[in-house]
Formats: structure tokens, C-alpha cells, sequence
């Protein structure tokens, strides 16, 4: 007992002052998490996840009670409350790298960062497997705390884990895995590991390079749209809403779904190139056709229905995705007879198959 008895005494009143202090560390999580959402919706940066926690009795025990590597008896954590500094702990969990870069700047914006540390460069400076993951420190400066009237949480520290989805499925399941060192692995199982490794890294950064050609391609369509060279640009739903707002005007109304069910329809209607379409309906204007057939004002979406409705006659209703839907044929051969009653000539744009 000699030697135990200090060690175990030491562990035992760690724990129990930490129990007294646990619900300030979970309310300090949930306030560093709620400036982090709030900051990350302000600049627009969107994340998978916000998880917040603070750390559970029984993991602090086993934290407390680990012994110095140097003097056995010697307990690791001297001061627990102050030393270990992942108490209240916050992870952040993106779509995409370059999230994680975006992040690491809001961090720093909004606390003060005692540490940062890379996870995955010290994994591999130790030739060991683990999740790649950036991990900081934070404190709230004590004159921020005044300011966010949270002076009880003058002093306390938060570990923030930031990572990606692939990131963090490693994360979820290193638990499992029991090999850590390139020294005790099985060559067989280091290369499956190895592979898996770069696979994970290979598509973290094909998902980056895919976001970034799909912002560089929207960026394009939408410069295209305004130089009319509409025969380079695809009908996606961020096209769709370029065009539109060019021929029709914009409409804050319209919500971003619309668009990609007006992108399908086009496929729908045989259409390949917004050439084609602004050929299609070239001869209409939408506004006389809209009070013709609807007898009543209408939205952008809608009024560009319309111009379909008339250029393509009862095609529009035959190849249109709703054409089953109850009441869809009735509501859409009214408006067409009306066009017609009113001199407007109806279906001289054929579908191309």
C-alpha cells in the first residue's frame, strides 16, 4: 500500500474536485461551440458537425491516474484540472480540406490559442497510423469573458479538433485497430494499412479538387450566360437560375430546388445547350404569355414554363416530369387553349430526341 496509497489518494481527489467543476466544463463547451457555430454561419463556411462534451468521470479517472514515465509513483498530471486541457472539448467535422484551413483562421479570431498541433505530421514524424486532425488549445481572453458576462469561465481551457468526414470515419475506428507502430505491424496487414491510408488521403483530396472545378465550372456558366455564348453552357440548376435571371429578371422568391427540377425538365424536354432553348422560345414574350395563359402575374419559374408551354405546344405537357401528376394535363391544356384562342402560335419548336 506504502507507495499506492499517495497515488491513489492523489487520483481520488482530482476526481472529486472534478466532479464539482464538470458542469462549468460542459457549460464551456457549449459556449465555445456556440461561437464557433455563430462565427462559421457569419462567414458563410459550411461544416458537417459541431459536438461538444465535457470529459466523462470515468475517462477522467483513467487520465488522472496514469503515472509519470519518469518516476513511477510519480503521478502524470501534478495539477489535473490544470494540466490536462482537453476537459471541455469541441470537434468540428468538414466536407473539405480547405474547410479545415478556413476554420483554423476563425479559431484564431475568436480565442486565444495556447497550442496547435497537427495530428497526422506527428503520426507520421512517429511512423505510426492514426486519423489526421489539426487539434488546438483554446481560453477565452478574461476582458472577452466580462463582455460575454461568462467570468465563470475565467481560466478554462478547451481542446478544439478540427478534421474531415474521411478524417474522422479513421477516427472512429482506430478504437479497433491494434496495431500503432510500423515496428510491431505484420507486413501484411501494414501494407492494407498503407493502402487504406493513401486511399483516404487520395479521396479527401479528389472531393477538394472535385468542389473546386464545380465552383470554377459555375463561375464559367455564369460568364458565359452573360456573353450569350449559351451554346458552351450545360443545363445544370445553377445555370438554369444564370439564365433566368438574365432573360426574366431576378426573383428572390424562388427557392434553389426549383431550379434543379426546371434543369431535369429541360433534359426532359430533349433540350442540350441553353442555345438551343433561347432559340426555342426567341419569339414570345414572356410577359404578355404569362397574363394570357395564367390570367394572373407570375413568378420567374413559372413564366419561363410558359414560354416552354407555348414554343413546345402539347409536347411541353407530354414530356414534362409532372405529366402524371392529378390535375397537371388539365391545368397546363387550359392554359395552352388559351394561348391559342389568342392568336399566339403554339408548338413550331420540335424536341430534339
Amino acid at each position: 500500500m506504502g507507495l499506492e496509497g499517495p497515488f491513489a489518494a492523489h487520483t481520488r481527489e482530482a476526481v472529486e474536485q472534478y466532479q464539482w467543476k464538470k458542469t462549468d466544463y460542459e457549460g464551456f463547451a457549449n459556449e465555445v461551440a456556440n461561437l464557433l457555430e455563430k462565427a462559421l454561419s457569419t462567414r458563410q463556411i459550411t461544416y458537417a458537425s459541431i459536438q461538444k462534451r465535457a470529459k466523462e468521470i470515468e475517462s477522467f479517472r483513467k487520465k488522472v491516474s496514469k503515472r509519470s514515465g519518469g518516476i513511477p509513483y510519480q503521478p502524470k498530471y501534478a495539477n489535473p484540472l490544470e494540466d490536462i486541457e482537453d476537459l471541455a472539448g469541441i470537434r468540428i467535422i468538414t466536407y473539405f480540406l480547405k474547410t479545415v484551413e478556413e476554420i483554423d483562421k476563425v479559431i484564431y479570431e475568436l480565442f486565444d490559442v495556447k497550442e496547435k498541433q497537427n495530428k497526422g505530421e506527428v503520426l507520421e514524424q512517429a511512423e505510426q497510423f492514426g486519423y489526421q486532425s489539426v487539434h488546438y488549445i483554446v481560453s477565452i481572453a478574461p476582458e472577452k469573458l466580462k463582455i460575454l458576462e461568462m467570468p465563470r469561465y475565467t481560466g478554462l481551457k478547451a481542446e478544439i479538433q478540427v478534421r474531415t468526414i474521411l478524417q474522422h470515419a479513421w477516427a472512429e475506428i482506430e478504437h479497433d485497430i491494434q496495431y500503432k507502430s510500423l515496428e510491431t505491424i505484420p507486413n501484411t496487414i501494414h501494407r492494407r494499412f498503407s493502402a487504406l491510408a493513401g486511399l483516404l488521403e487520395i479521396a479527401d483530396r479528389e472531393f477538394q479538387a472535385i468542389q473546386d472545378d464545380d465552383k470554377q465550372i459555375r463561375v464559367q456558366a455564369r460568364q458565359s450566360v452573360e456573353e450569350n455564348k449559351l451554346e458552351d453552357v450545360e443545363i445544370t440548376a445553377d445555370a438554369v437560375k444564370a439564365y433566368l435571371d438574365k432573360l426574366l429578371g431576378p426573383d428572390a422568391r424562388v427557392v434553389e430546388g426549383s431550379y434543379d427540377l426546371t434543369a431535369s425538365m429541360l433534359h426532359q424536354m430533349g433540350f442540350k445547350d441553353f442555345r438551343g432553348i433561347d432559340e426555342c422560345i426567341a419569339r414570345y414574350v414572356h410577359r404578355d404569355l404569362s397574363s394570357i395563359a395564367w390570367r394572373a402575374k407570375q413568378g420567374q419559374v413559372m413564366r419561363f414554363e410558359t414560354l416552354l408551354l407555348a414554343a413546345l405546344g402539347e409536347n411541353f405537357i407530354l414530356r414534362h416530369p409532372r405529366k402524371n401528376e392529378s390535375g397537371f394535363k388539365e391545368k397546363y391544356s387550359q392554359a395552352l387553349s388559351r394561348l391559342k384562342q389568342a392568336g399566339i402560335e403554339v408548338g413550331k419548336c420540335k424536341p430534339v430526341d
